[in-house]
């Protein structure tokens, strides 16, 4: 990735796209950072590793983890059910693949996925928990000398 660090977001697929209330106004994109259940038996980086892999088409490894986050939502499928999670955010290095080279199974769950510089991403993820999971990144990237160099 020529020494600069990019952050693999997803666009999740919306259950029920809500109509413009105007033909003119662009709605903004929702981009996230990828996550998912904890499958039975499966370890937190288990689980960040394989996620990253299904909804972004990419290989990464650890290099540290950064934060765990604790969800609360109302299900908007199904039962409605009200679900609590924990959700383990990593800093991951890219080891190979192609951003948003997804199976057709996941393309239910995800619309595309796209590399965007660490730098902007802050700006462009629509929660904010997740936008700490960034800071938390960079500030990983400064203290240990991984930062790429900045340039004028």
């Amino acid at each position: 990735m020529d020494g600069v660090w990019n952050v693999a977001l997803i666009e999740p697929q919306k259950e029920s796209p809500k109509p413009a209330k105007s033909p003119r106004k662009r709605t903004r994109a929702v981009l996230a950072l990828p996550k998912g259940l904890v499958d039975p038996g499966e370890k937190p980086l288990a689980t960040a590793l394989r996620e990253v892999k299904e909804e972004t088409g990419i290989l990464a490894e650890p290099v540290t983890k950064l934060v765990d986050i604790k969800y609360v939502y109302v299900r908007t499928w199904g039962d409605g059910e009200r679900v609590f999670k924990v959700v383990s955010f990593y800093l991951l290095r890219y080891v190979s693949g192609e951003i948003d080279d997804l199976t057709p199974d996941m393309r239910i769950e995800v619309k595309r996925a796209l590399w965007v510089p660490l730098g902007a991403a802050n700006r462009q993820l629509a929660y904010s928990n997740e936008r700490k999971v960034l800071r938390l990144a960079q500030d990983h990237l400064e203290t240990h000398g991984m930062a790429p160099e900045k340039t004028s």
